[in-house]
């Protein structure tokens, strides 16, 4: 989306393009060998029409561009939404199905969408496709999680939703990094992980708001008392 020229100082070939271009899109993976595929809209607001068009239509088309480039590999940036619902999951595994229920949240419908299609282009033209989930990732460089929280927690405007400090899952971003470069290695290595969805975590649950609390924290700011009823929030 942006410039990096940290990147091109590095000698990274720095490319942007829309992902709804296929032209844009062929042009950035010729002569790769892999590809990771981070790219999406992200969530809460947006359009159903939106997120289609970016997660899904855009992920087709990185398929299609990979297929014409002879690309090999393709590690898709999944997320643990696709699966589960409105209810805690605790000890889930990948055998998980898909949610039946979006309700409305738009992100997950259309990353779920994306992932199938991923997952089912596997063997085609001889690429092989792999789809990682990581859970709420964290960490330095972070543009959205923290800086959004600091935002509202100075104006007064961030509340609790609930009184209870579910157990989340997250993933610091260097093992993040080290998660998309293990799947590529364990594609080459030619073991069985093609056309599978994995989760990642950094396996190390925490409270939710009591992640909220230190991050908060850490701009010198008090942790969170106020809130607000879940069903009200719904």
């Amino acid at each position: 989306r942006g410039d990096y020229p940290e990147l091109s100082a590095l000698g990274v070939d720095v490319r942007r393009g829309d992902l709804q271009d296929l032209e844009a899109v062929r042009a950035a993976v010729s002569g790769c060998e892999a590809v990771f595929h981070a790219a999406a809209k992200p969530p809460p607001w947006g359009r159903r029409s939106e997120y289609e068009a970016a997660n899904v239509e855009g992920t087709r088309n990185v398929i299609e561009a990979c297929v014409a480039a002879g690309c090999s590999y393709l590690v898709y940036t999944s997320t643990p939404s696709v699966v589960g619902g409105a209810e805690d999951i605790e000890g889930g595994d990948e055998s998980l199905p898909y949610r039946k229920d979006f309700s409305g949240a738009e992100y997950p419908r259309s990353k779920a969408l994306a992932e199938r299609v991923l997952l089912a282009a596997d063997g085609q033209g001889g690429l092989r496709t792999l789809a990682i989930r990581p859970h709420l990732i964290w960490g330095p460089g972070d543009p959205h999680f923290l800086p959004r929280f600091v935002a509202k927690a100075r104006a007064g405007q961030l509340r609790r939703i609930g009184r209870r400090d579910a157990e989340v899952d997250p993933t610091f971003i260097s093992d993040a990094a080290a998660a998309h470069l293990c799947a590529l290695q364990r594609l080459r290595e030619g073991a069985e992980v093609s056309g599978r969805a994995y989760f990642v975590s950094g396996d190390e649950r925490i409270g939710l708001w009591t992640m909220v609390d230190r991050m908060l924290g850490t701009a010198g700011l008090p942790a969170l008392e106020r809130s607000v009823p879940a069903a009200l929030a719904a």
